[in-house]
């Protein structure tokens, strides 16, 4: 489903943030990239969401080569494809919960009957549509995890990138979240997730572990 070919990526000239990468994610895989920070997780998960391109190689999701899409194309296919977990959930937070689960499917220009179920089934199923009218700057963190991973997939994106969600959390809720990963997962899913937190290695419903040092996969 997903393929990197031959891809560097250069911020600046003579940098290489990640240098000839060759990554196959088949559908329904759940792969995390480990690696300090800085080795180049969180480039391949910008590159594939389309958030950035290549300076060498290819990115090709779903037999598209997303590498070569001009940006007024790349806001589509993210919005289409993707689901984001963020380290710092990256909430409004002055909007309630109802809102900020509500933004992926505000450009979607939905009926109303199917907006409402879409989002009301995302907040049940994440269990947080109890707090759906607080402002998420009211909740706890584990709450605010909730509310960000209802967002990522309240558009039923195929795909979920998840960039150190568990930094910010204490073991507790870190098992929590991935537990939710398997939930997930065992709805075919694709899941990327880039991390250094131990708690993710090893685990038995992870399809790879790809280790990243210095823009190389090891």
């Amino acid at each position: 489903m997903i393929e990197l070919k031959n891809v560097s990526k250069e911020y600046q000239p003579g940098q290489k943030a990640l240098n000839n990468v060759n990554l196959k994610i088949e559908e329904g895989e759940l792969v995390i990239l480990k690696g300090p920070s800085g080795s180049g997780k969180s480039s391949i998960l910008s590159l594939i969401a389309a958030l950035s391109k290549p300076t060498q190689g290819e990115v090709i999701v779903d037999g598209k080569k997303i590498s070569k899409l001009p940006d007024h194309f790349a806001a589509p296919y993210r919005r289409e494809n993707i689901g984001f977990i963020f380290q710092r959930y990256h909430l409004i937070p002055n909007l309630s919960v109802y809102e900020n689960v509500a933004t992926p499917l505000i450009p979607q220009n939905l009926p109303s009957d199917i907006f409402q179920k879409m989002l009301f089934d995302a907040m049940k199923k994440f269990e947080i549509i109890h707090k759906k009218d607080m402002e998420v700057k009211q909740l706890s963190g584990g709450e605010q995890q909730r509310v960000a991973i209802a967002r990522a997939n309240v558009a039923n994106p195929k795909i979920i990138i998840a960039d150190e969600p568990t930094a910010n959390l204490d073991e507790k809720l870190s098992k929590n979240f991935i537990a939710i990963l398997k939930e997930l997962k065992q709805q075919n899913k694709t899941i990327i997730v880039a991390t250094h937190d131990p708690l993710f290695f090893g685990l038995d419903f992870v399809n790879k572990e790809i280790s990243i040092q210095n823009g190389v996969i090891v």
